[in-house]
């Protein structure tokens, strides 16, 4: 009797330990490593898996009014000791005739794909006016100088192709990253799906921002804690054109109130994983 009232508190204490690890320790929807670039190495990136996008929009100057040049220099991206280095400096530069103060780099990713995790582990710029980014567009948006216009998929404006920033920050909110997704009912300055969180050392320490995209919804966190949740009761062209692949870009754009007092800073990234 005793022996079987043993077993019986063996066996329900495994279960409950179980229980609590899977409460801690979620099972991921997406496990199975699909695309990656841990960038190992120094000097140039691998043009394999990215394209840096440097054609000005017409008018001359990137949209949201930004003051950068992009570049594919090495000053602007390069490796170094493992990590990607994406660097914003302040420096006259001209290029398809003009002439601007601040160089950047836009990459775009040569993989693109639809639903699974998506994980990037990064140090983030600082100084008020810079903006960096790790965000997303669908592979159709009809965008003259993006890497997949060019493969001829260029049939959808902006921004009714669909965007996800899995990771916006701006120098002047140091302390604040955020997410957001843009669509025909949501988009621009009068973005509404958007959610964020106050994040110490985002400049100083690496984290890791994720989003988790599948049918239904996207879920987005840094270092595992999700901050926002995207999933419109209505699903339709206006609300979720999240059904087709979408491509990564990563960059840092300078906007106009750019304090004087700026010089260079860099995102650093260890690496960019995606799931499926």
């Amino acid at each position: 009797m005793r022996f079987s009232k043993y077993i019986l508190l063996l066996v329900a204490s495994v279960f409950l330990s179980q229980c609590a690890k899977s409460k801690k320790n979620p099972e991921k929807k997406f496990n199975t490593l699909v695309w990656s670039d841990e960038f190992d190495g120094s000097g140039i990136i691998d043009t394999t898996k990215w394209f840096h996008q440097t054609q000005l929009p017409a008018g001359g100057d990137w949209y949201g009014g930004l003051i950068n040049h992009y570049t594919d220099r090495i000053e602007n991206t390069f490796l170094k000791d493992g990590f990607l280095n994406i660097v914003a400096r302040k420096e006259v530069f001209s290029d398809q005739g003009e002439i601007k103060e601040y160089t950047s780099a836009r990459l775009n990713s040569k993989f693109a794909f639809t639903y699974g995790r998506v994980e990037v582990r990064a140090k983030l710029p600082m100084g008020v006016g810079t903006w960096p980014a790790i965000w997303m567009l669908n592979k159709n948006i009809d965008e003259p100088g993006a890497y997949w216009e060019k493969q001829g998929y260029g049939t959808t404006y902006w921004p009714v192709c669909g965007e996800i920033d899995i990771l916006e920050h701006w120098g002047k909110r140091q302390n604040y990253v955020q997410s957001a997704v843009h669509t025909a009912s949501s988009a621009g300055d009068d973005v509404i799906n958007l959610g964020g969180k106050v994040l110490d050392n985002v400049s100083k320490q690496f984290h890791t921002y994720s989003l988790e995209w599948d049918e239904d919804k996207m879920v987005f966190s840094v270092d595992g804690l999700v901050h926002y949740t995207y999933n419109p009761e209505v699903k339709n062209s206006d609300t979720w054109p999240f059904t087709s692949d979408q491509y990564l870009l990563l960059n840092i754009a300078i906007e106009p109130d750019i304090e004087a007092s700026f010089k260079e800073s860099a995102m650093i990234v260890d690496y960019v994983r995606v799931y499926q």
